[in-house]
């Protein structure tokens, strides 16, 4: 299969579990009514979109995620790769048109060995030094080749779901509950920063994946995720590396870099209103398509052209999101067309 065009998508299903069955703490189990409007809701969203490729996040239950192709009539189109998903916990999982899987999935729950976090920084002597021992995804990345065309190597799809903004829980920790009075003003504070360091390294593990995936090689990567953090912050810094982005007749690249999709659409519009979330009527962009130079427009090695993104979004307006059906989360789409660069 050659194709000439593609379109790659990342999608939070907002906890697609089977109707009875336990969620996070706290939350209330899926009525049969209201998996019924969820899975229509979801099945209209991935027809409108028509990806190639869908990055999943929040996925409880395979068989959730089956029933939904089933009853929009997308399972002879897509094969989901959601093999972990038991009903137990949240993974990320993807659709894959059917003839563009390549080789098997894979699942990364442990940091690589190449990441340490720690140092006592002997430039600084004023530095108090830094232990951190996060040693695995909260959830596991997953890894799929797909086969764009025959006579180009197999693309690297990264799916990723990095650690809220929502400060971690503290109050039922020992050191807690032994001193409450001293600790209760400062549970968010603590909280929001235990969830910082959390998203931090997970971005610094998947970097260093990436980095021995792409270094010295021509392997086009594409990461699709909700990394929970915006298009300038640490976060995403982290993941890109901080690559050039050149004007007009510029050439380059970046062999190890990756380019926001965000970025990308801003050099074509006169106006940015990018946002996939919103919370107490903030809106931020927490979810990403992160490419390789071999989709980057001004790369001596594009592959691809970058052809636009689009953003579902409306539906982050909606009061309640159980008796719609809809997802908290905007659905980012982006296209691109064949149109390798000619030196």
């Amino acid at each position: 299969m050659d194709l000439e065009r593609f379109r790659v998508a990342t999608f939070n299903l907002y906890n697609l579990q089977m109707p009875g069955l336990d969620m996070n703490p706290g939350q209330r189990p899926w009525t049969d009514a209201e998996f019924d409007r969820k899975a229509s809701w979801i099945g209209a969203q991935l027809r409108q979109i028509d990806a190639d490729v869908v990055g999943l996040q929040e996925l409880w239950h395979r068989e959730a995620m089956a029933r939904v192709l089933a009853a929009s009539g997308l399972d002879a189109e897509y094969e989901l790769l959601a093999e972990p998903a038991g009903g137990g916990r949240i993974i990320c999982a993807a659709l894959v048109r059917h003839g563009l899987r390549a080789g098997a999935p894979q699942w990364i729950e442990n940091f690589p060995d190449g990441l340490r976090l720690e140092t006592d920084d002997p430039m600084d002597p004023q530095s108090p030094g830094i232990r951190v021992a996060i040693g695995r995804f909260a959830r596991p990345v997953l890894r799929a080749g797909v086969r764009l065309r025959e006579d180009h190597a197999v693309v690297q799809v990264y799916v990723t779901h990095f650690k809220s903004k929502l400060p971690t829980r503290v109050d039922t920790e020992p050191w807690f509950r032994e001193d409450p009075d001293r600790y209760r003003p400062h549970t968010t504070a603590i909280g929001a920063a235990l969830a910082t360091i959390q998203r931090t390294a997970e971005a610094a593990a998947l970097r260093v994946l990436l980095t021995a995936e792409m270094k010295g090689t021509v392997t086009p990567v594409i990461v699709l995720g909700d990394v929970n953090d915006g298009q300038h912050s640490n976060t995403v810094n982290i993941l890109t590396e901080q690559p050039r982005y050149l004007v007009g007749d510029g050439r380059g690249g970046a062999d190890i870099g990756l380019y926001t999709a965000q970025t990308l659409q801003e050099y074509r519009d006169t106006r940015d209103v990018y946002y996939t979330h919103v919370h107490e009527d903030l809106r931020e962009s927490l979810d990403h398509v992160l490419v390789s130079e071999q989709f980057y427009d001004n790369s001596r090695r594009r592959l691809w052209l970058f052809d636009g993104l689009a953003i579902n979004n409306d539906h982050l307006g909606d009061e309640d999101h159980r008796a719609t059906g809809s997802g908290d989360h905007g659905i980012v789409v982006v296209r691109f067309a064949y149109r390798p660069f000619r030196g």
